[in-house]
């Protein structure tokens, strides 16, 4: 399988159908997705970036870095946040390469400590993530799991 890893940035003619790509898969207002991005592109600013992976022109992975993923710790930030595999392609490492182009790309920009709010176990694990603490996001009743990335 051949993809390739696209930063927003690099690639501004997809935002509209990145934006719509990452409401689908999260339900999160569209407007919401298409103003953090037009951000990416018009600020010059290290956050926020977004990021998708690219098979044949088809979306098939993305994940974006924010201040804050809707949580009641505004002091741990960045965040990766809206991190997505298609069912299809899972199992094969993407979401992994993504999560390190992410931090690598970061990194380059002076950010070396990342954030992660999420459900998951173990998966974060396997790509230098650290459990740091549960956390509450709004909203919600109970508490969540955030990780800390800090590239060295």
């Amino acid at each position: 399988m051949e993809y390739e890893i696209v930063r927003l940035i690099d690639k501004p003619e997809i935002k509209e159908r990145a934006a719509q790509w990452f409401h689908e898969k999260w339900r999160i207002p569209l407007a919401v997705y298409q103003e953090s991005m037009e951000d990416c592109l018009t600020k010059e600013n290290a956050v926020p970036q977004w990021y998708v992976a690219l098979e044949n022109g088809r979306i098939i992975s993305g994940m974006g870095v924010i201040e804050n993923d809707f949580h009641n710790r505004r002091d741990l930030t960045p965040n990766v946040c809206a991190v997505y595999t298609e069912e299809d392609k899972r199992g094969n490492k993407i979401a992994g390469a993504l999560l390190n182009y992410v931090c690598e790309d970061m990194k380059a920009k002076g950010i070396d400590t990342l954030y992660l709010l999420t459900e998951h176990t173990s998966f974060y694990e396997r790509y230098g993530w650290k459990f740091l603490c549960m956390v509450k996001g709004d909203g919600e009743s109970h508490m969540s799991r955030m990780y800390i990335h800090r590239s060295c």
